[in-house]
């Protein structure tokens, strides 16, 4: 008795659209998350992950081509905490900082769109990238810095972030890293209230900590990142936030975020 050909042997146009989507990294859970959503009533465009992942490792040779593999994450590591950086230093160089404890529930319920989180995730050579996660909608921001000192990451953060719209610039929450000590220059470029976690606490930043192990996918550890243009940052930011997510009912960021900006308007 033959063994049952799989759905994606079956169906071309199916087949063509999963494929589409693993190239530009989507997850099979992603993808088949996004069908339901797209074809609710058209049973023969929907296929589980299950089988996705069947066709990548079981039927590869006829099915899903193997050079799709490589853009599936396979490890997803939780970042460590930075805090051994921080170690030797007091909490109190970090002048007038107002606690996470003192955010308004607005910011911890993501009703409003405009709260951020924020971090920098390192490389070789003593090279790193600022990344901002907007908490509503998981929209990422990617940011070239030359380095870590504070006076360099804040010029930089207040220069994209001034690019956006009054209704999402609200606040902005960090870890206690020194990178952003003149936080008040900051609010003052931006008009964005910082607020700092507790020390050793990088889930309270949560959604930035998702999203920094997401894009080790595209910046491996031993990697110079200063070697990436600001281009190649919004090249990679664009992937993220077109990619649809679990936690937002597979939407994607970018329509999520589109969709909350449209009705503060």
């Amino acid at each position: 008795m033959r063994p049952k050909r799989c759905l994606l042997a079956l169906h071309v146009k199916l087949q063509e659209i999963v494929a589409g989507k693993l190239i530009l990294d989507w997850s099979p859970e992603q993808i088949s998350g996004w069908l339901k959503t797209q074809y609710p009533e058209g049973e023969r465009m929907r296929v589980s992950h299950e089988t996705i992942y069947r066709s990548l490792f079981i039927q590869a040779r006829g099915v899903l081509k193997k050079e799709l593999i490589q853009h599936l994450r396979f490890k997803r590591r939780i970042r460590r905490s930075r805090h051994a950086r921080d170690s030797g230093h007091h909490k109190g160089q970090i002048v007038d900082a107002i606690s996470i404890r003192e955010r308004p529930a607005e910011i911890e319920d993501r009703a409003i769109p405009g709260h951020w989180e924020g971090d920098l995730i390192g490389g070789t050579k003593n090279s790193h990238i600022a990344t901002l996660v907007e908490r509503h909608s998981r929209f990422t921001m990617l940011i070239k810095v030359s380095s870590k000192d504070t006076a360099t990451v804040v010029a930089a953060l207040s220069q994209h972030v001034r690019k956006l719209p009054a209704s999402l610039r609200r606040s902005l929450t960090w870890d206690r890293g020194l990178e952003m000590a003149q936080h008040k220059s900051f609010t003052v470029d931006t008009e964005v209230k910082v607020y700092f976690c507790d020390p050793q606490s990088p889930w309270q930043r949560g959604s930035n900590e998702n999203t920094n192990g997401l894009l080790r996918q595209y910046f491996p550890k031993r990697t110079d990142l200063s070697a990436y243009s600001q281009e190649e940052l919004d090249e990679v930011a664009l992937r993220l936030n077109q990619r649809p997510r679990k936690t937002l009912g597979f939407q994607t960021p970018a329509d999520k975020l589109q969709a909350s900006v449209a009705l503060t308007h």
